[in-house]
């Protein structure tokens, strides 16, 4: 089977992630695989030691371009709304790709009444839709296929540190104040943990500012943005995620991998991986009260801990592994190509 992944992007973020993790994956049981689009280092180091093809798609017009530039192929999978369009376009020259669309965000296409009107008829091309949680699919337009996101399961045992981890970018929708309301509220400071925060945005000041405010600025610790993540998931005592409509959340399942017990506002893709282990671990949307409790719980209890990040990590294993999601998705293919 030969089979195109393209997305209109620079980045290398949770999009590009699940792109190299199904391409892998596809070419790792020897489908031919091409993957347009994506930060060009970092993708073609995360792809080098697999058969899988990059070619740049910074923009529509580039991805477009390196798409007509290979030959044909059997299912042409795009992640975003500006890649849904350039497969559309595609698509009214050569009918032979089967038109595969994966919706990662709760949100139909279009930031408003026109642009949603105009992607109609990107809509109606697809054979195909995959959302990456259940949360996803309830928000976007049908017919959609649920396909759970997967990571690596990990079998590494590291000793935990005393320290709760969140790793987000540093903007509004991130909710990380929240997580420095609540660090002020729980016993955290005064039991000697650290607040960890890796990631960056137009946020981080304030957030400072905020910290300071509360009384807690020496035991909060902003490191910037960090490329080992995974480590400090390895290590961290209880991982915080605040963002209440996330799609799944990678980070999550990350830390689920890597037994971190994880707690998680209750919304979005969180119900379906920590709500669906522990939901002792979900806290309100926007209560710092709330959530300091279930931070306070996991504190005062080492072994509450060890239990959550078993059952957690006993989760991501049986339902959100790379393994199944390609599997998953696989599937998807066959049967279009069937149908077509």
């Amino acid at each position: 089977m030969r089979v195109v992944h393209l997305v209109c992007s620079t980045g290398f973020a949770g999009v590009e992630r699940y792109i190299v993790a199904v391409a892998s994956g596809l070419a790792s049981s020897g489908d031919d695989v091409v993957v347009i689009g994506g930060h060009a280092e970092l993708m073609q180091r995360a792809l080098a030691s697999t058969s899988a093809q990059w070619l740049p798609g910074d923009d529509m017009g580039e991805a477009l371009s390196s798409l007509r530039s290979i030959e044909p192929p059997d299912i042409l999978h795009t992640h975003m709304s500006q890649a849904d369009l350039v497969g559309w376009l595609h698509l009214r020259w050569h009918r032979r790709p089967q038109h595969v669309s994966t919706r990662h965000f709760a949100g139909r296409r279009g930031s408003n009444p026109v642009a949603r009107l105009l992607f109609r008829p990107v809509g109606r091309s697809l054979a195909a839709q995959i959302a990456i949680s259940r949360f996803v699919a309830e928000n976007v337009e049908p017919p959609v296929e649920v396909v759970h996101s997967g990571v690596e399961s990990t079998d590494a045992r590291v000793k935990r540190r005393p320290y709760v981890l969140a790793a987000q970018r540093l903007e509004a929708e991130k909710h990380t104040a929240d997580v420095i309301e609540a660090w002020a509220l729980s016993r955290g400071p005064a039991a000697g943990w650290k607040l960890r925060i890796a990631g960056d945005g137009s946020e981080r000041r304030d957030l400072e500012a905020l910290a300071s405010e509360r009384g807690v600025g020496e035991s909060v610790e902003f490191l910037g943005h960090r490329s080992d993540v995974p480590a400090l998931l390895a290590e961290a005592g209880i991982v915080i995620a605040p963002t209440p409509r996330e799609g799944l959340g990678i980070l999550v399942l990350e830390a689920m991998a890597s037994g971190a017990p994880t707690v998680a506002a209750a919304g979005g893709g969180h119900l379906e991986t920590v709500g669906a282990a522990r939901p002792d671990l979900l806290f309100t949307p926007g209560d710092a009260a709330d959530a300091a409790r279930v931070i306070d719980d996991l504190l005062r209890d080492p072994a509450r801990r060890e239990s959550a990040g078993a059952a957690l990590r006993a989760l991501q294993r049986r339902e959100f592994s790379v393994e199944r999601q390609v599997a998953q998705t696989r599937r998807l293919y066959e049967h279009v190509l069937v149908l077509s």
